[in-house]
């Protein structure tokens, strides 16, 4: 074994499935639940400023084209392109909000769709912070010499939870209450609007290249807020008025259709008074003392924001606490990618490190926010070699 002095993003890549879809599209994608159209889609829509974002379905079959594994393999497949040997991989590690299935883990199923030689394989779960889980176990493997090649990832089917057909039941269950509110739940319905398809990749390896730009990982601090705080978004189970989270095994098999438990869930009430100051407030605070961060030293500043409605009291928080970034140094892509989930940093990375925008020297800043049971996540990168990128 041995020790790299440092670890660098050599590769990055996005797969995002089919062609976008606009707003006006959702429903005839994703169907309507008990056949009218949601009140509150206009509504979502207009606050979180997506106007476009993709699915892995087939708008004239209604099939799924391609499974969550499948859009990760196809991500990785997009590093080859740019000169990775999948044979070189040693190490794989996959983040994601919602596998394929409950048994085995996500990673094996894309090692498995990816046919490369045997390596190590990991997979970290949880909801938007999971696919910086993912690349920070690589950074780590890297930095320490475990691994020589390693491919991180951020990918979410979330189309398959969104499809009208898993309310149908509960819509049923509900028909006196649907003639005079056609949606179901908001915390529920608020979602179909908000979340879509698409993968991303990185990889990490201990030098940089000798012929273009690269990314230096400098560090990586996720921190959890779960010792203070209910869970706030959640999948595969029903929240209590105590705030307590029942579990999927807890119910009959007929209560997980009556009551769309797996479907995925937000607390908007908690989520709009909480997940701005849990994330990235007590994050910030915690974080820049510690790392000796400066905002006037960063010039790209990346955050992972599910909505438009959150830009302004995030950049209230920062400016609170002392730590502006103007918004000409922000850089987003929710608008024409949508917020997919663990993948969306990725997604980010691949499009800056694509645009020809970085110099040597220039630190990135990104922010991870996951309103699960409320976490918050940065990653410090800084270009190198730009100089010499074609």
């Amino acid at each position: 074994m041995h020790r790299s002095g440092a670890v660098f993003i050599t590769g990055t890549s996005a797969f995002l499935p089919n062609a976008p879809v606009g707003n006006d599209d959702i429903e005839s994608v994703l169907g309507m639940v008990g056949g009218k159209p949601s009140r509150a889609r206009r509504v979502v829509l207009r606050s979180n400023g997506i106007r476009q974002r993709h699915y892995a379905i087939d708008p004239t079959s209604g099939g799924f084209t391609h499974s969550n594994a499948q859009l990760t393999a196809e991500a990785i497949r997009l590093l080859q392109s740019g000169g990775l040997d999948t044979a070189r991989i040693d190490l794989l590690a996959c983040g994601t909000s919602c596998a394929d299935q409950l048994m085995p883990n996500h990673g094996v199923m894309v090692h498995g769709e990816l046919g490369n030689p045997p390596c190590e394989v990991i997979a970290t779960g949880g909801i938007c912070v999971s696919g910086l889980t993912a690349l920070k176990y690589a950074w780590l493997s890297v930095l320490v010499g475990e691994a020589r090649c390693a491919v991180a990832t951020g990918s979410e089917r979330a189309s398959g939870g969104l499809l009208a057909r898993n309310f149908e039941a509960e819509s049923a269950a509900k028909l006196a209450a649907l003639e005079t509110n056609p949606e179901i739940a908001f915390e529920k319905d608020f979602l179909r609007w908000m979340l879509s398809d698409g993968a991303g990749a990185c990889l990490l390896e201990a030098q940089p290249l000798a012929d273009g730009a690269s990314l230096r990982i400098d560090w990586i601090d996720i921190l959890s807020q779960a010792n203070s705080n209910e869970t706030c978004m959640y999948a595969g189970g029903e929240k209590a008025a105590d705030g307590q989270l029942k579990g999927w095994q807890e119910f009959t098999q007929d209560e997980w259709a009556r009551h769309s438990v797996f479907a995925v869930k937000q607390d908007v009430r908690l989520l709009n008074e909480a997940v701005v100051e849990q994330t990235l407030g007590k994050t910030i605070a915690q974080v820049v003392p510690r790392r000796g961060l400066r905002a006037d030293q960063i010039d790209w500043f990346l955050p992972h924001m599910s909505s438009e409605f959150f830009r302004q009291p995030m950049i209230d928080c920062m400016r609170t606490a002392g730590f502006t970034i103007p918004q000409d140094k922000w850089f987003t892509n929710l608008h024409s990618k949508g917020n997919t989930g663990s993948a969306s940093i990725y997604i980010m990375l691949d499009e800056l490190f694509r645009s020809g925008q970085l110099g040597d020297g220039q630190r990135i800043l990104c922010f991870v926010p996951e309103s699960g049971r409320f976490t918050g996540a940065f990653m410090h990168l800084t270009v190198v070699g730009a100089s010499r990128h074609a």
